[in-house]
Parts: structure tokens; sequence; C-alpha cells
């Protein structure tokens, strides 16, 4: 075995507690909030996402998409809808890509911030794909259709992440 092989099998291997999430959404209720800046991408995205979560027992009416003009309208309308308390994570999508605004990483900065500072105060999973690159061409790798797209990455961190919650109780 490789090292990390070798490691991985020793923690799944330990008696202590462990706890996982099951990569099963039937049951939980999703929110995406989509930024309608750079739309052929985070169109993608999205579709991206419900295909990931489909995958995983989440039906259409499990899943809310609400779209927003930008990224920087993600957070508050996100604020909004945990507020409700009718979701088990949300999953926030947006592209900012550097040549086209002189303030990216600002943009991805504060939001970032805000994304991680919502979850902790909601105790909520808010998975943060607002994709910060520096070129159209790496959006549109990340951003691509399939299994390492980040999207599919982000419907799969929510389950996973809900489910952990919903074990710690």
């Amino acid at each position: 075995m490789k090292g990390i092989e070798k490691e991985a099998a020793y923690i799944k291997n330990l008696t202590v507690q462990q706890k996982a999430g099951a990569m099963n959404g039937s049951g939980l209720r999703f929110g995406l909030v989509v930024s309608r800046f750079n739309e052929s991408l985070t169109n993608t995205l999205a579709k991206e996402v419900i295909r990931a979560l489909k995958s995983c027992d989440v039906n259409d009416k499990q899943i809310e998409l609400v779209r927003v003009p930008g990224a920087y309208e993600i957070p508050v309308v996100t604020e909004k809808m945990a507020s409700t308390g009718l979701f088990d994570a949300f999953i926030a999508l947006g592209v900012v890509i550097e040549g086209e605004t002189q303030h990216a990483q600002m943009i991805i900065d504060t939001t970032g911030a805000t994304i991680l500072e919502m979850a902790c105060r909601y105790k909520i999973p808010i998975i943060n794909e607002i994709v910060g690159v520096r070129t159209r061409e790496q959006a549109e790798v990340r951003c691509a259709v399939g299994n390492k797209s980040r999207g599919w990455y982000a419907g799969l961190a929510a389950i996973e992440t809900a489910q952990v919650l919903r074990q710690i109780g």
C-alpha cells in the first residue's frame, strides 16, 4: 500500500466514534442561489449541481433555485432563505473572472467571508462555489460538464455535510 492509502485504511479502522455523511439526499431540502453574471458558466454549474443531487435520490421538489444578478447579491438572498429554516443546505454559484472586473478579488474575498460567517451562524452548510479565476478558459475548465465540475462537487458536498450535521444533532 502507498503511504496515503495506508493512512486512510488506518483512520477507517479506528475504533473511535466516527461520523460520515451518507450520500443520500432524500428528505433534505436544498437552496441554490445562482448568479446570472457569466450565465453560460453558472448555468452549467447549476445543471451539474442538480445532476449530482439527483444522483443521490433528491427530487425536483427538494430543490429551490433562485437567480440573482451577480455574485455580490448571493449572500443577501442566501441569508433571507436561511432565515426561513426551510432548507438543509445551500449552494452558492457564481463565476468571477479577473479580467472582466477590477475588483474581482474583493468580490471573492467578501462573498466568501460572508458566506462562511452565515453558515456558522445558521449552522447550515452553504457550499461556496463562487468560482474565482483569471481567465475565461480557467472558468470553462472549472465549470465543465461531468463529475470533475465544481457544480458536481458542490452538490455532493451539500448532501454529505447536511448528513453529517444531522448525525451530530
